[in-house]
């Protein structure tokens, strides 16, 4: 009997203590969901987000102006180069001989122009004693000195002078044409041939290197290109969150290459046109199927952390956290 009895006894505390956790633990559970969506509330109110975004920098693509076989290469892949430096050097031959035949042709015609420029100082002496000797006849025809034949030959003689005078004054002129495009020619001519040489146009490494020594280049063909150690960020925000975004507004910056660690930065600028609106073909809105879609706003952050110990390069994923309040 008395086994019986603690036996119930045993059994009425097993039932108290598990209603007591049916209560208990829904009521631990609803409170840390209630801390946790307050603490949200609250960080996304002074904290704006987003994962949709990227390391950029300044990359510049290089391409030859010329056309040739590539003779001479001076770099290598990741190459460190210098502003200035020679990179690699295009066949020179075809390009030297097209500016002796453009000097060639230009000394010839400035020769030409020599002896029309010549000709007209002569044609101007013809033409002025022309002038001279049909003005003495007609005032001596007229007092009746001089005979009508003689008056009607200077006549005759200054029309051929000023003929000639206006030959030789347009030849001139052709001349003088000819000799400024032969120098435009060969100033192209010129410039051609020293881009057969092709220097470094800003300091930074190489990348993306496709040509070799002995390939035949194009003019325009991208050979390589060159990137610069000073990197942004930018962060495709939703028009949601840009609203109280402005410019120096602190940013803490997690580079997914560095796992949990955060870089400081700060907001530079805001795009003034959505990502969709810059594209290349913007979403056309006046249609009958229209639906709304929250777009995204391009925002530039730059880094107030010296970076320079890390390898922190264009392309890399970022989630940028800003302080906007």
């Amino acid at each position: 009997m008395e086994q019986q009895i603690a036996e119930t006894i045993k059994d009425e505390d097993k039932r108290h203590i598990y209603e007591k956790k049916r209560v208990i633990v829904p009521a631990i559970t609803a409170f840390v969901i209630l801390i946790t969506g307050l603490i949200i509330s609250i960080n996304s109110i002074y904290y704006k987000t987003t994962d949709d975004a990227f390391v950029e920098g300044h990359i510049i693509t290089v391409a030859p102006r010329v056309n040739g076989p590539v003779v001479k290469l001076y770099i290598e892949d990741n190459q460190e180069v210098k502003k200035g430096d020679l990179l690699l050097e295009i066949d020179s031959n075809d390009y030297e001989a097209k500016l002796k035949q453009s000097q060639a042709k230009l000394e010839e015609a400035k020769a030409s122009l020599i002896s029309a420029e010549n000709e007209v100082i002569k044609s101007n002496s013809e033409l002025a004693f022309a002038k001279n000797d049909f003005s003495r006849y007609s005032q001596m025809h007229k007092k009746g000195i001089a005979s009508t034949q003689d008056y009607e030959s200077s006549k005759t003689r200054l029309t051929a002078a000023q003929t000639d005078n206006n030959s030789a004054i347009a030849k001139s002129a052709e001349i003088t044409a000819s000799v400024k495009k032969l120098e435009a020619e060969n100033e192209q001519d010129k410039l051609n041939l020293s881009y057969t040489k092709i220097y470094a146009p800003q300091d930074g490494e190489i990348t993306h290197k496709t040509v070799e020594e002995g390939n035949y280049v194009q003019t325009a063909q991208p050979l390589f290109a060159i990137t610069k150690d000073d990197v942004w960020v930018v962060a495709n925000f939703k028009e949601t969150q840009v609203a109280d975004m402005k410019k120096g507004q602190k940013v803490k910056i997690k580079i997914d290459a560095y796992g949990n660690k955060k870089f400081n930065g700060e907001i530079d600028s805001l795009q003034m046109a959505s990502g969709a609106k810059a594209s290349l073909f913007p979403p056309e809105n006046a249609v009958g199927s229209y639906v709304k879609i929250v777009q995204r706003i391009p925002v530039k952050i730059i880094f107030t952390d010296d970076i320079s110990g890390y390898n922190i390069i264009p392309g890399m994923s970022a989630v940028p956290t800003v302080k906007v309040k």
